[in-house]
This record gives structure tokens, C-alpha cells and sequence, in this order.
């Protein structure tokens, strides 16, 4: 099985594949009637879904509660493992949409799932792994290196041009300007749908938007310039800040797929 559209009529609580998608690709806004977990394996993507757009990498997962509208948008080639879920599973009913660290326990689990044919019946064992698996997706410690988007459409008018240009270095003024808005309208309003100051959220597209390019080859001092940053030291900082990690050592990371 390559696609939902391959599932049988009535298919198990569980079901999965693995697949590969080029660099470039993008698979537009849609939604499914299950649950979703999603495992990367090599590469990094960028997951837009509720108003935020996460960044995965090697190592990283994306579960996704059922009817969730989202896009997904392949920053460098990318494989990957999908399970669904069926929301009338009693353990997923309540997990809420969340990127994470995946653990060696919750890699063998799909590997499970993804090596029985479609047609399988849910036995004991089956009922186990499900369960097991569920529970491996609640414990996972949330990562927070995503994109929160405002409702208001002024302010998202403003947050898309950022996105789409994050090395965009006019002040806060200007964009004051392009919402319509003063200053101290703009900065109040601002922080108080984003929960942080305007100078923060622009730091954070460019930490998420440099990782995306660092994982997909790009020399890290190119990256600091093309985003902004006066060197590489001053970028380093920054990224070290949010990941927890120097980019190099990201980088390292992503493009290694794992075993």
C-alpha cells in the first residue's frame, strides 16, 4: 500500500506504508478520516496544518489528529513512514497534534505494522502493538521548533511576507504600515495573538527556515547571510539557542539517514 486511496473498504485500526518523495514536491492542503502518524527516515519537510508550520527532520514525527487539514512541502528528498490511525481507537482519541523525537520503541512498532499486508485481522498481538504505539505518541516530549500563525488577517498578511522573504530586514515600522496599524497598535496586537514581541517570531522563521536550508546542503555561512545575520557567529548563537544544537552539528544530523 502506497496512498489511502490503495486502503480496502474496511481496513484495520492500523495500517501503514513506507515511501520516498523527490525534493520539490508538494502534497497540497487535504485532509484524512484517520489519525496520522508520520516518521521521517532522511531528509526534512515542512508540515503546515492548524495555523502552524513545523519543520521535521531525520529522527523526527508529526502525529496528526484525524480530519486535520495539511500540507506538506519537501525541502530535500525525503523517506518516510505514514501510519493511520483510526480514530476509534480509544487510546488515540484525545492526542493532540504534535512534533517529537521518535524513540528506537516507537520505530519498531510501525516497522510492525508496515510489514503486515492490509488485509490483517487484529489479533491480540496486533491490539498490543496499537495500544503500545499510542501510548509511545503520548509520552513523546513535544518539540517547539514551530511557526504559530495570528487569526487576525492584518497581522497574517504580515507574517506570510516574512515567511516567504525571512531575510527581509525592513523594521517594525514598516510593517506597522503595511498592517494598517501604529506602531504601538501593531506591537500590542502582535503580541498579544502570538504570545511573543513581533522581533522574536521574525528571529524564529529565520532559525526554522535556516534549518531547512542547512539540512538540505547549504553552507551555513551562506545561510546566516541570505537570512539577515551580520556573521556566522551571531547566527550560530541564535540557532544554538532554539535547537539546542550548532548547525553543523544539524546538519550532520538530517542528511544521515537513519539506519
Amino acid at each position: 500500500m502506497k496512498r489511502t486511496a490503495d486502503l480496502p473498504v474496511c481496513p484495520p485500526p492500523v495500517v501503514g506504508f513506507a515511501d520516498r518523495y523527490a525534493d520539490g514536491f508538494v502534497d497540497t492542503y487535504h485532509r484524512h478520516d484517520r489519525a496520522q502518524l508520520s516518521l521521517f527516515l532522511g531528509g526534512t519537510v515542512t508540515v503546515s496544518a492548524l495555523g502552524q508550520s513545523f519543520v521535521l527532520g531525520t529522527g523526527q514525527g508529526l502525529w496528526l489528529p484525524a480530519n486535520t487539514l495539511h500540507q506538506a512541502e519537501c525541502r530535500t528528498d525525503l523517506t518516510f513512514q505514514v501510519v493511520y490511525v483510526d480514530p476509534g481507537l480509544t487510546e488515540v482519541t484525545d492526542l493532540p497534534c504534535k512534533m517529537f523525537d521518535v524513540s528506537s520503541l516507537m520505530r519498531g512498532l510501525v516497522d510492525e505494522i508496515i510489514a503486515m499486508q492490509y488485509e490483517f485481522v487484529m489479533d491480540e498481538r496486533m491490539t498490543a502493538i496499537a495500544r503500545l504505539l499510542a501510548d509511545e505518541i503520548r509520552r513523546a516530549t513535544p518539540i517547539m521548533n514551530r511557526l504559530i500563525f495570528p487569526a487576525d488577517q492584518r497581522l497574517l498578511r504580515v507574517c506570510m511576507a516574512i515567511v516567504a522573504q525571512p531575510g527581509d530586514c525592513r523594521d517594525i515600522d514598516h510593517w506597522a504600515r503595511e498592517a494598517g496599524m501604529a506602531r504601538r497598535t501593531f506591537t500590542r496586537l502582535f503580541h498579544q495573538e502570538m504570545g511573543m514581541g513581533f522581533a522574536a517570531w521574525r528571529r524564529r522563521v529565520r532559525v526554522i527556515e535556516a534549518a531547512s536550508r542547512i539540512a538540505a546542503g547549504q553552507p551555513v555561512s551562506e545561510v546566516a547571510f541570505e537570512l539577515g545575520y551580520e556573521n556566522a557567529g551571531s547566527f550560530s548563537t541564535m540557532f544554538h539557542r532554539t535547537f539546542g544544537m550548532s548547525p553543523r552539528a544539524l546538519r550532520a544530523t538530517t542528511l544521515t539517514p537513519v539506519p
